[in-house]
């Protein structure tokens, strides 16, 4: 059912999983309660990741093109997300479609990140920004 799943992985009591088969988890990753994960365009989690409680991480949005229809109604854009290796994700982020985390980041509790965001780095706020290098 899942594209791919390593070692090692503790998906916690209390998860939503939406579209498994375009979901990559590496090894040693936890993904803690009340997490909502859409892999619709697809979703890869590197090694050594922790997902802290409440965090959604998405690879699909809305668009808002066509205004003879409703918003709801408008087409999805499927957008892959990336988490690299060695990322702590703090509780009840926000990981908006077409990202990606790269290595050895940690993204603060309650950040929306909806960019990019650097390896080595801390990233904290909504949008979330770079509060320093680690």
């Amino acid at each position: 059912m899942i594209a791919r799943c390593g070692r090692n992985v503790k998906i916690a009591d209390g998860v939503r999983i939406l579209n498994w088969q375009n979901l990559d988890i590496g090894d040693n990753v936890s993904i803690n309660t009340g997490c909502y994960i859409d892999a619709a365009g697809g979703i890869i989690i590197g090694n050594n990741v922790s997902i802290a409680h409440h965090s959604t991480i998405l690879s699909s949005t809305h668009t808002w093109d066509d205004i003879s229809l409703p918003i709801k109604y408008n087409p999805i854009v499927l957008g892959r997300t990336v988490i690299c290796d060695d990322v702590w994700i703090g509780c009840a982020c926000r990981i908006i479609a077409g990202v990606t985390i790269n290595s050895r980041s940690v993204i603060a509790s309650g950040a929306v990140v909806n960019r990019d965001i650097d390896s080595n780095s801390v990233y904290a706020g909504i949008p979330a920004k770079k509060i320093k290098g680690i």
